[in-house]
């Protein structure tokens, strides 16, 4: 398999969370032939591979999700990745994946098996998650919202509401003993923005970011107001309702693309992890 160089630019790693700085060490740093666990969450916008040495993530990639693509052109993007970040063959000791995206899971599952030799861990009923599942039917449950609230759970209690803003804005509650309530799942800002574009004769695609006021004063500057803060509204007055029913929660937790930005004028959500979905996969590998 040829591995070529490539920018680093390409790479995403959220410094604040590793215990080193990942985004700029060295291969040498993380050790040469170092065997870690290569843990994959798979959505329905980005791929995302996060290698771990025991709970520390070492580092990131993240590739766009794309149903199109073939197994050998993921092979090769991953290990141009891997190859840049190691300094050389990767030897992975386990391998974990999450996947929201089935026709892009059996490719991923073949280069781990085929490229790293491992046999990898899917996340899917039958999996051990150390939390009881209290839905009608939990096979039900897509794979990134347990993992997500596996993670909740170890890293910020309960009772606890996850926030995951990805294509979906979906919300996970664990109750007061740590068992998986149930949720809620709202269109994307994305998602809700690109259709109001779609269906629409003039109005424009626009940067998502917090409005000057929330009374728009031009198009753009309106359309700001509904998809941010209208968004930050419900999320805020669903949290509300949630506590309604559960009383006080310990942590609301933000975490997703547009996670920091919800986060930062919440008035509910009190905690950001925008590696929460990996972090989650590591405990599950650890577990099963």
């Amino acid at each position: 398999m040829r591995r070529n160089k490539r920018s680093r630019e390409s790479f995403v790693a959220d410094q604040r969370w590793c215990k080193r700085d990942c985004g700029r060490r060295p291969a040498a740093a993380i050790g040469r032939g170092a065997q870690v666990l290569l843990a994959f969450d798979i959505g329905n916008t980005n791929i995302v591979a996060g290698c771990f040495k025991g709970e520390e993530l070492l580092f990131e990639v993240r590739l766009k999700t794309d149903a199109g693509r073939t197994l050998d052109e993921y092979a090769a993007l991953l290990a141009v990745r891997f190859q840049d970040r190691l300094g050389s063959r990767p030897e992975f000791r386990s391998c974990i994946i999450s996947s929201v995206v089935p026709p892009v899971t059996p490719d991923i599952v073949r280069y781990v098996k085929e490229a790293l030799q491992l046999d990898p861990l899917l996340v899917g009923p039958g999996i051990k998650t150390g939390i009881a599942i209290r839905i009608n039917d939990p096979s039900t449950l897509g794979s990134d919202r347990i993992v997500n609230a596996v993670s909740a759970k170890k890293y910020y209690g309960h009772p606890c509401v996850v926030i995951d803003f990805g294509t979906a804005t979906s919300f996970d509650v664990l109750g007061g003993s740590g068992d998986y309530e149930g949720g809620i799942i709202a269109p994307g800002v994305n998602v809700a923005l690109d259709s109001l574009v779609k269906n629409t004769a003039k109005l424009p695609r626009i940067e998502l970011a917090w409005p000057k006021t929330i009374i728009g004063k031009g198009t753009v500057h309106a359309m700001q107001s509904g998809s941010v803060a209208g968004y930050v509204c419900m999320v805020d007055g669903l949290v509300d309702l949630i506590a309604q029913e559960l009383g006080e929660l310990k942590s609301v937790v933000a975490t997703g693309g547009l996670g920091r930005l919800m986060a930062s004028h919440s008035k509910r959500i009190n905690q950001y992890d925008p590696h929460l979905t990996l972090k989650g996969l590591q405990i599950l590998a650890e577990i099963n």
